[in-house]
């Protein structure tokens, strides 16, 4: 296990956000994903506003059954 319980983690760099998802393993041995979106905030002071969703082993079967009804959504409604 890695720094903080991370197994896994990578990350999706766009213009001004940074997205990170990193596998997780909590002192019991459950694994969790952990969706990360960090940006700066306005001015160039240096600091970053940091937004989190975990979602558990357990569930993420149907987290991304209904993840991608949305994507289909959204290719459907351009």
């Amino acid at each position: 296990m890695g720094i903080r319980g991370e197994v896994f983690s990578t990350k999706l760099v766009t213009g001004d956000r940074t997205y990170f998802f990193n596998v997780k393993e909590n002192v019991y041995g459950d694994k969790f994903l952990n969706i990360v979106e960090s940006r700066g905030t306005d001015g160039g002071s240096g600091r970053f506003i940091r937004q989190s969703i975990l979602i558990y082993q357990e569930d993420l079967g149907e987290f991304i059954k209904e993840f991608q009804k949305t994507l289909d959504f959204l290719k459907q409604n351009q």
